[in-house]
């Protein structure tokens, strides 16, 4: 199979229909030792089932994680005109700086997780069209887009934790649910960085809008994802998607996050298989959208900073479950009687 990067929707959903699936032998090896573990059965809970689950896609019974990677992309958004955000695009410009320097919270938890940071800042001097008038990106931005998500994982990379920053995201994410899967534009509209009721529904007015706006979309969730998504959205989707196709474990984000992996979750059936939801954010519909791409998150904490910053938290949770599989003795190797 072609690693290169997808030119389109088309190949992007030929890849993800294209790629491999998770080891059989070593899911059955791995839950085989979990059970001759020195443990009461099923005593650590859900860490058994995330150990199990990341060692069959890792394809080995033992695994560890030693190289995680959080790549955090950047993208500016034309609907912030209609005054969707507590704050100015600008911000986006000098958040990424503050990535590069090392001063964001993303920055503390990657490095705590021992994880490999990458920052990509995607033509942050050109937004994407207000999607009320129109499709957000033509075919070559969304190409570019996707392009700049697929490059960016690392191939040694044993899991991928994707974050974001851009003034206006969490609008573009609702939009995409909205698309997706309907209701009302206020069901899947939040308060993203902290717009008071004016700014709430300048939001849901601009969620509804867009959706109508590009109504020809809806019946492809690839295409909804150029017409409502931004630049960090649809790299987040393609960094999603070459992680599938390696086989590299992914932990998803909050709302945006979501949204992204959620078009790809509709394009292919089991294009997520390889992700697990990292946390349950403030956002109100981000719980409604994990339930409909089947994903429990792993932690639920509050948060609603994005930049992958829910996802880096939990990789010491899911280090905590390989650490205990992988490490622990079984009762034979121990000498402990009830094994």
């Amino acid at each position: 199979m072609s690693l290169s990067a997808p030119g389109n929707a088309t190949e992007l959903r030929d890849a993800l229909s294209r790629a491999p699936t998770s080891d059989d032998a070593a899911r059955g090896a791995a839950r085989a030792r979990n059970a001759q573990l020195t443990k009461p059965p099923g005593a650590l809970g859900r860490l058994e089932d995330l150990a199990v689950w990341y060692c069959a896609w890792r394809g080995d019974a033992k695994a560890r994680i030693t190289a995680p990677q959080v790549a955090v992309f950047a993208g500016n958004h034309g609907v912030t005109a209609r005054g969707v955000s507590a704050f100015p695009a600008d911000v986006t410009v000098q958040m990424v700086a503050n990535f590069q320097a090392g001063g964001a919270a993303i920055n503390q938890l990657a490095e705590l997780a021992g994880a490999r940071l990458d920052v990509v800042a995607i033509a942050l001097d050109r937004p994407t069209v207000d999607f009320t008038t129109g499709p957000a990106m033509d075919a070559a931005g969304f190409a570019e887009a996707l392009a700049a998500g697929w490059q960016a994982v690392d191939a040694q990379a044993d899991l991928l934790v994707t974050g974001e920053m851009g003034i206006g995201n969490t609008t573009a994410a609702a939009a995409l649910a909205h698309a997706l899967y309907g209701g009302a534009a206020e069901d899947w509209t939040g308060r993203g960085t902290g717009v008071d009721d004016a700014g709430l529904a300048a939001k849901s007015a601009a969620v509804a809008a867009g959706v109508a706006a590009n109504a020809t979309a809806l019946g492809d969730p690839l295409e909804v994802l150029r017409c409502l998504g931004g630049r960090e959205l649809v790299a987040m989707a393609g960094a999603i998607a070459h992680a599938r196709v390696r086989g590299i474990p992914v932990i998803l984000d909050g709302f945006i996050c979501s949204a992204a992996a959620a078009c790809l979750h509709e394009a292919v059936p089991g294009a997520l298989d390889h992700a697990v939801a990292g946390h349950l954010s403030a956002e109100h519909a981000h719980g409604p959208l994990l339930e409909r791409i089947g994903k429990a998150p792993i932690l639920s904490l509050g948060m609603r900073l994005g930049e992958g910053t829910g996802a880096a938290l939990a990789i010491q949770v899911l280090k905590g479950a390989l650490a205990c599989h992988s490490g622990m003795a079984t009762f034979a190797e121990a000498g402990v009687s009830g094994g």
